[in-house]
C-alpha cells in the first residue's frame, strides 16, 4: 500500500495548477486546434473564448488591468484573429443545432 501523498502548500498548489491550465491550453491550441469552439460549448459548456474571460476576470481582480484581446492572445497563444483565420471554421448546420439543444438544456 502505498503512502498518502503530503498535501501541497498554497504556492505548489498553485504551481500545479498553472501548470495544468498551461497544458490545457497547450492541448487545445497545439494537439487539437481542429475542435471548434462550438464544439466545445455544446460538449463542455465552454471555450477558449470562456477561458479568456476568465483569465482577464482573474488578472483583473489582482489589479492587472487585462482587456478581452490581450486575454484573448495570452490564451490562444496569438492573436484572436489570427487564431480565426487559420483555425475556425463556419459552423455547420448540425453543430448549430445541436448548440442550441445544449443551451435550450441549461437554460432552465
Amino acid at each position: 500500500m502505498a503512502d498518502a501523498a503530503a498535501p501541497l502548500s498554497d504556492d505548489a498548489r498553485t504551481r500545479v495548477e498553472a501548470a495544468a491550465f498551461r497544458r490545457l491550453l497547450a492541448h487545445l491550441n497545439e494537439a487539437r486546434p481542429d475542435v471548434q469552439n462550438i464544439d466545445l460549448m455544446t460538449l463542455a459548456g465552454f471555450c477558449r473564448n470562456c477561458l479568456a474571460d476568465w483569465y482577464r476576470e482573474a488578472a483583473n481582480a489582482e489589479g492587472a488591468a487585462l482587456d478581452k484581446d490581450a486575454a484573448r492572445e495570452a490564451v490562444y497563444g496569438m492573436p484572436f484573429a489570427q487564431w480565426k483565420a487559420q483555425h475556425q471554421k463556419d459552423a455547420t448546420p448540425e453543430q448549430l443545432a445541436a448548440f442550441e439543444a445544449a443551451q435550450a438544456k441549461h437554460a432552465g
